[in-house]
């Protein structure tokens, strides 16, 4: 990851505005260098979480073309934006209601896409999408593993990040057991993990997992 888009400062995780003066969230501004800089939640986003948490595996780069599966109203979307300004993100939304506010958000964003889609079938959209080098996924649903593994390799993707939701595979089992099963399940699609860790304390039960071909 450049320096230029993502830094630390005196603790705090910030992303270089591609929209300065325009807030998504409520998050606070700061001018660091001459260059506005928005400041990242871990309490908002499982991707901040994840770096907060000492997190080093960051395949996302300033060019990157990311497909973002569960993209809500854009909150984590708009600062993987910040990261990517010579790049793209293609923000996949379910729910009509939350795409109504991911389209406001992307209006202010150049390289931001919203499109209303079903991860589970990566051909609803891929009229829309061109080739991708990343899949970010946060989609709390069952077989999680089975989404990204299918769209990294509908859209060539070489490199993966998912946000597992234990309690959304299974509300009996402990989390560690289910993200130990998505590790396998993951590598029994051919991929390999780079990193796996827990979102504790800002996401209860949540795990980040970083995977690449």
């Amino acid at each position: 990851m450049t320096m230029d888009t993502l830094i630390f400062e005196n603790g705090r995780i910030c992303t270089r505005s591609l929209a300065p003066g325009i807030r998504v969230y409520g998050e606070k501004l700061h001018t660091i260098n001459g260059d506005e800089y928005r400041e990242w939640s871990p309490a908002r986003s499982k991707l901040s979480a994840y770096l907060t948490s000492g997190g080093k595996e960051m395949p996302i780069r300033r060019d990157s073309r990311v497909l973002y599966l569960g993209a809500a109203s854009g909150t984590t979307a708009s600062h993987i934006s910040d990261l990517v300004p010579d790049g793209v993100v293609y923000c996949v939304e379910f729910s009509p209601r939350s795409f109504r506010d991911l389209v406001r958000t992307c209006e202010n964003r150049k390289n931001m896409v919203p499109l209303l889609g079903d991860a589970t079938i990566p051909d609803s959209f891929a009229f829309a999408v061109d080739s991708i080098d990343i899949v970010y996924q946060d989609v709390a649903q069952k077989r999680q593993h089975e989404i990204l593994a299918n769209n990294m390799e509908r859209f060539s993707a070489n490199a993966g990040m998912i946000a597992v939701k234990s309690r959304s595979e299974d509300v009996t089992a402990a989390p560690d057991v289910i993200f130990k099963q998505t590790c396998n399940e993951l590598r029994s699609k051919g991929l390999r993990i780079l990193d796996m860790r827990l979102l504790d304390p800002f996401e209860k039960d949540h795990a980040m997992i970083v995977v690449r071909k």
